[in-house]
């Protein structure tokens, strides 16, 4: 028997693709409405109420070519979306979840409704629970922003996301292939692994993309390998024990003495809470008084006058005194000159 599987296909043409999705029309739903009413519901936050409220009617204009109804419950802070009679496509109640889900965290309206588009999907990665520590959970979150956000701007050009960090989660919108990208990185910052580091491993993977001839090829020697640096885990002991050799003795050493011990033998234990915390005071108040001498002391250290060499001085005033008798002398000793020699 003839094989029938490579006969021609005039309708396979090198310009068909196949992986393109086409829209999904009412012409395409041949079996009517839909049995029975489907809908999602979920809760937002007291401070969405007043943006929500303005803009409920874009959100529901968005949602009639699909014919899909929502309402916005204001007392119970919810917000539904169910199917109706005019709705035609199954997957667009899932769009409408996700669209609701988005808006309860924080994402602005115009760039929700995107979520509608069958190439678009969106992810929410819950990031509370990985780190136990608040603090430690501030800082890793505020790395997937970085300075200024450019970690996060970088972060959506290389995966073509929308990220928004919001409380205790990460909400993201785009392909299926950045959202994989995205929780990755999100992940494994919570884990302390800094998002630079996947950043610079998709710049690499982008760049080797444009190469065809690496298309087929293992990339991961192209990759970057970064080795964890951790501390030794070795613990050191809290007191350094003296190995010396020492005398034996049959003995046990003596017991430390406990705290209310060393109060009975000071007497501080018998004084009362008045007395003890007079005491107290007291022995502060005289600590602080040394210590404010001591700073005395080394303030006034450089206003003392340097030590001057007593034997120069002694020489220099013997010099002078000497000096001034010979001027004494030279003096004494000056010839008179008589008038008659003057006259002459």
């Amino acid at each position: 028997m003839p094989s029938t599987h490579k006969q021609e296909k005039p309708w396979d043409t090198d310009d068909v693709d196949k992986w393109k999705i086409d829209p999904f029309n009412p012409t395409d739903n041949a079996a009517g409405t839909f049995a029975e009413e489907s809908s999602f519901a979920t809760l937002f936050p007291k401070y969405r109420e007043h943006y929500l409220k303005q803009a409920w009617p874009l959100i529901t204009r968005a949602l009639a070519p699909h014919g899909i109804a929502c309402t916005l419950d204001l007392i119970e802070g919810s917000m539904t979306v169910k199917t109706t009679r005019k709705t035609y496509d199954p997957a667009a109640v899932l769009n409408a979840r996700d669209l609701i889900k988005l808006l309860a965290r924080s994402v602005p309206a115009p760039q929700a409704i995107k979520i509608l588009d069958d190439a678009m999907a969106a992810d929410i990665i819950k990031i509370r629970n990985l780190v136990r520590n608040k603090e430690r959970f501030v800082k890793r979150r505020q790395r997937i922003l970085g300075p200024n956000g450019s970690t996060l701007k970088a972060l959506e050009l290389l995966t073509q996301c929308y990220i928004l960090v919001q409380g205790n989660t990460v909400s993201a919108m785009g392909p299926y292939k950045g959202l994989k990208e995205v929780r990755r990185v999100v992940t494994d910052c919570m884990a302390n692994i800094h998002p630079i580091y996947h950043i610079k491993e998709l710049m690499i993977k982008r760049e080797l993309a444009k190469d065809p001839e690496l298309a087929t090829e293992n990339w991961e020697r192209f990759l970057p390998h970064f080795k964890r640096r951790t501390l030794s885990k070795r613990k050191k002991p809290a007191k350094v024990v003296d190995k010396s050799k020492k005398i034996y003795t049959p003995f046990p050493p003596p017991r430390e003495k406990s705290k209310v011990d060393l109060q009975i033998e000071s007497g501080e234990y018998f004084l009362g809470k008045q007395a003890r915390e007079r005491a107290a005071k007291e022995g502060k108040e005289e600590k602080q008084r040394e210590k404010m001498a001591e700073k005395r002391r080394a303030k006034e250290s450089h206003l003392v006058p340097p030590k001057e060499d007593l034997s120069k001085q002694r020489h220099k005033s013997r010099t002078a005194e000497g000096n001034g008798e010979e001027v004494k002398d030279n003096k004494r000793k000056k010839p008179k000159i008589a008038s008659g020699d003057a006259d002459v």
